[in-house]
């Protein structure tokens, strides 16, 4: 039985190709995440993709096929390229 907060397998995530996922934080870091989305104008859930991409490209993992290196459903931060 799914968890009740746990997206079932047939909701297959959302029209942008992205997949739901509950991601458990305490407080104190989704305050601090949070804030540091809002100083770079991002959604938090941009913020958290924007920085697990970074850290699979210094690790030098490719990024999955059909999605820019930096592809996020935010727009780009002030003083960014639009690219």
């Amino acid at each position: 039985m799914d968890e009740p907060n746990e997206p079932r397998a047939s909701d297959g995530g959302d029209e942008g190709g992205r997949k739901p996922f509950l991601l458990r934080l305490p407080p104190d870091l989704h305050a601090e995440l949070k804030r540091w989305a809002a100083a770079e104008l991002r959604s938090l859930n941009g913020q958290i993709e924007f920085l697990l991409r970074d850290a699979l490209r210094r690790r030098g993992a490719r990024a999955p096929q059909g999605l820019a290196e930096d592809a996020c459903t935010d727009p780009p931060r002030r003083g960014e390229d639009s690219r």
